[in-house]
């Protein structure tokens, strides 16, 4: 043991002259061939808290301005570059297909590089801190991982270089940060040049997922960012120990929540504008973006009658959201990027409301039922008790989930060193509050590891299933035929105003609506929002629009009418 604190220590001893040194037990430097004391003390790093005694962290003659060794000059892109390629990677893990990292987001960071000034340019963003110069040999490949720079400007062909400083090393601390950090301080300096950020980061991996066609909404990227299979809170732990992340510089990589479905959709919208991308691969019926194979998932998964899925596509139709114009993005003709996974839950919410009515007196006029029974007729009241108990314990368990998820990372982010010491402290008193945990408790206090799956519920006769299956359900109850044609039993058919606001003036009134809404539809909004995790707002502003595309003929009618469809 003695050795492991005595390595670095190779002074001869003043009497003997020998190089053997030992450490005694009040931690002073001994030389074990002639017992002479020296007085030099071995470093304590402990992070434990005793409530006993108070004691001294570090012990050292040492001085305290100790410069850091081993670090080098980096860029911001440099780092947001690594995080993407770990992010990416991660989802390449769990079974999205490579070309969505190697073809598409690599082409899509590059083209970032290239319009915010940043690389791939004649004319690079230069600071007055620094300067930028070409390197002596250039990148092997245009689509490596490493640092991209200024490009060749002899030519016109663009070509990665990495990233340097002209600046003499006097002039910059290695503790100091990113050169460039100067670029990324203030909200409004950031947002106007177009840099990149955290919450940029995801919104840059769905713009890839969606050119992609990837079977992922940003609902599903944003579930795997908050379980864990995909790095952000932690992103910045994996970037390498020569990248040293101090100062006010190294802010720009602290991330302490997952950002909201809403704020990552802004932000991937204004990223085509920043990028100019042209038009977005078509959504054809094949693709599991398209509104026709996301809702049946979603009829799936919220254990919903099969015979569900029909009226859904039917309904579909009738509102034009199955053709390829209305589910692409082109910034000139269609600037609005689709939200897919709301799209899909809001046509089957419109196709309960259509069927069951969901107004608090139709869809309870029939009698109860047990969902064990052997009726093949789908009854909405025992469906309605079972997906009740279902969602409890699905958001107690998230709930737990969330108190015992550890935020806060070992690789401290501070902008100063008074800040270093106040988070160092807290960081020691929350290590001892896990530990009193664990032992109180007699099981670790750590997030349990969630499986990623695309079902949030599993229905059937197996062990561990949520509940029996009503897949197989008819929906007879509520359906008839009509001169050969199927026909809802409910005749009409409630929608609160259908009337559009301004875009800049407000944005959603559903806090002000929804004390007069049925308890019902609120309830079943307020279940596809847990199993999407976004506000009730956003979804129900999704809802109204699919009502004013499919009765645009009666939407200038005022208040909650009724009206027949």
């Amino acid at each position: 043991m003695d050795d492991d604190y005595t390595g670095g220590f190779s002074e001869p001893c003043s009497q003997c002259s020998e190089v053997d040194w030992g450490v005694s037990d009040e931690g002073c430097f001994y030389c074990k061939s002639c017992h002479n004391v020296i007085e030099r003390t071995r470093e304590v790093e402990d992070r434990a808290v005793t409530a006993s005694s108070s004691r001294i962290s570090t012990v050292s003659r040492t001085p305290r301005t100790k410069q850091p060794e081993g670090g080098r000059q980096w860029m911001v892109c440099e780092g947001f570059q690594m995080i993407l390629r770990n992010q990416a990677s991660a989802l390449v893990q769990l079974g999205v297909s490579p070309r969505f990292k190697d073809d598409v987001l690599c082409q899509l960071w590059r083209l970032y590089l290239q319009k915010t000034g940043q690389a791939y340019t004649r004319q690079p963003v230069r600071s007055s801190q620094f300067k930028l110069r070409f390197p002596d040999s250039g990148s092997d490949s245009a689509t490596d991982w490493s640092g991209f720079s200024t490009a060749d400007t002899d030519g016109d062909s663009m070509t990665p270089s990495t990233v340097r400083s002209d600046a003499d090393s006097s002039d910059w601390s290695l503790a100091s940060g990113p050169l460039d950090a100067v670029c990324y301080r203030g909200r409004r300096l950031k947002r106007s040049r177009g840099l990149m950020s955290m919450r940029r980061t995801l919104a840059l991996l769905h713009l890839a997922l969606v050119w992609s066609r990837e079977p992922l909404t940003l609902s599903d990227l944003l579930r795997l960012v908050n379980d864990g299979h995909v790095p952000y809170v932690n992103a910045h732990q994996d970037l390498p120990q020569e990248m040293r992340l101090q100062g006010p510089g190294a802010l720009i990589f602290r991330a302490e929540k997952v950002p909201p479905h809403q704020e990552v959709h802004q932000e991937a919208e204004s990223l085509i504008q920043v990028l100019q991308l042209p038009a977005f691969p078509p959504i054809t019926c094949q693709s599991l973006l398209h509104p026709a194979l996301l809702s049946l998932r979603y009829l799936t998964d919220l254990n919903l009658p099969d015979e569900l899925h029909p009226w859904v596509c039917r309904l579909m139709g009738v509102a034009g959201m199955a053709e390829e114009t209305q589910l692409t993005c082109d910034r000139l003709t269609r600037p609005a990027l689709p939200r897919y996974d709301l799209q899909a839950a809001a046509l089957v919410i419109v196709t309960m409301k259509l069927l069951f009515g969901l107004d608090d007196h139709t869809e309870w006029s029939g009698g109860g039922g047990d969902p064990d029974a052997s009726g093949g007729v789908f009854d909405l009241r025992a469906w309605y008790h079972l997906l009740q108990d279902t969602l409890t314990r699905a958001q107690q368990r998230e709930e737990r989930r969330t108190a015992r998820k550890q935020w806060k990372t070992d690789r401290l982010l501070s902008a100063n060193k008074k800040e270093r010491i106040v988070m160092t402290k807290k960081m020691r008193v929350a290590d001892q509050v896990r530990l009193c945990f664990e032992k109180l408790s007699s099981r670790p206090a750590g997030v349990e590891r969630v499986s990623p799956s695309s079902f949030r519920f599993c229905w059937g006769d197996e062990e561990g299933a949520d509940g029996p299956s009503l897949h197989l359900k008819t929906l007879d109850g509520v359906v008839t035929l009509n001169q050969d044609v199927q026909t809802p039993l409910n005749a009409t058919y409630w929608h609160p105003a259908l009337r559009r606001c301004k875009a800049r003036s407000c944005s959603s009134h559903y806090a002000e609506v929804e004390p007069t809404l049925p308890r019902s539809f609120v309830w079943l909004l307020q279940l596809f929002c847990f199993l999407l995790g976004v506000a009730p707002a956003i979804l129900y502003e999704e809802v109204l629009t699919v009502e004013r595309r499919v009765f645009s003929r009666r939407s200038r009618s005022r208040g909650g009418s009724r009206t027949r469809p």
